[in-house]
């Protein structure tokens, strides 16, 4: 019983993590894009320079660092500082995913929209967005994949307290108190992959397609 409360709030503590950080990174990583892409302003390709550049930054060397941050602006550890952490760690690949695949999209499609008066919010909206759902839809699958099965930063950003651990937290405890009870682990292990399979086989067919159109047609 005491196994399956954990295993629950665990759950939970992962779903928490989990959805926001997925959502938030989209949501601004659009924005960006769409500016990125399709409109004039002074340092664009700075910044695309930069959003490029740290793509190669691995990951360890930024956790302290940001989690000292975290500490002396008051966050400290909890949802927001882990949300605010994968955002972070998110966007360069979203920004260049997403910017690749909105400056392949039809230039006539977009000047249209502002010769009919439409403004940029306007065209982002209703134009880019529908239009860029395979782009969302294979950043979503990584990012929720990534996220998910994330230890490294849940354990940095969130604790190791009973209540605060995620699913892979909980894997690796009982791969370290129960490593003989293998039931437990393999029913561990089936909880712990059931989501992202269910997120990865409803997206999957969009996987593809984004991909393949922001690598081949973006510049």
């Amino acid at each position: 019983m005491l196994f399956a409360q954990g295993l629950g709030r665990a759950f939970l503590n992962t779903l928490t993590v989990t959805v926001p950080a997925t959502v938030i990174p989209i949501l601004i990583a659009a924005f960006a894009a769409y500016a990125l892409a399709w409109m004039r302003f002074p340092g664009r390709a700075l910044i695309l320079a930069g959003v490029v550049g740290l793509l190669v930054v691995p990951l360890q060397m930024t956790l302290i660092p940001l989690l000292q941050f975290h500490n002396s602006i008051g966050l400290g550890k909890g949802y927001l500082g882990i949300w605010l952490a994968h955002t972070a760690f998110g966007l360069p690949l979203a920004i260049y995913l997403l910017r690749n695949y909105i400056a392949a999209l039809p230039r006539e499609i977009i000047e249209s929209a502002r010769v009919d008066g439409a403004t940029e919010f306007d065209i982002f909206r209703r134009i880019v967005l529908p239009l860029s759902f395979p782009a969302l839809a294979s950043f979503a699958i990584f990012q929720f994949l990534w996220v998910w099965n994330d230890l490294l930063v849940a354990t940095v950003f969130l604790g190791n307290a009973p209540g605060q651990l995620v699913m892979t937290g909980v894997l690796r405890e009982l791969l370290g108190s129960r490593g003989g009870e293998w039931e437990i682990l393999a029913a561990s292990a089936f909880v712990s992959i059931a989501v992202p399979l269910v997120v990865f086989f409803g997206l999957q067919r969009y996987l593809v397609r984004g991909l393949l159109a922001g690598a081949v047609k973006g510049g």
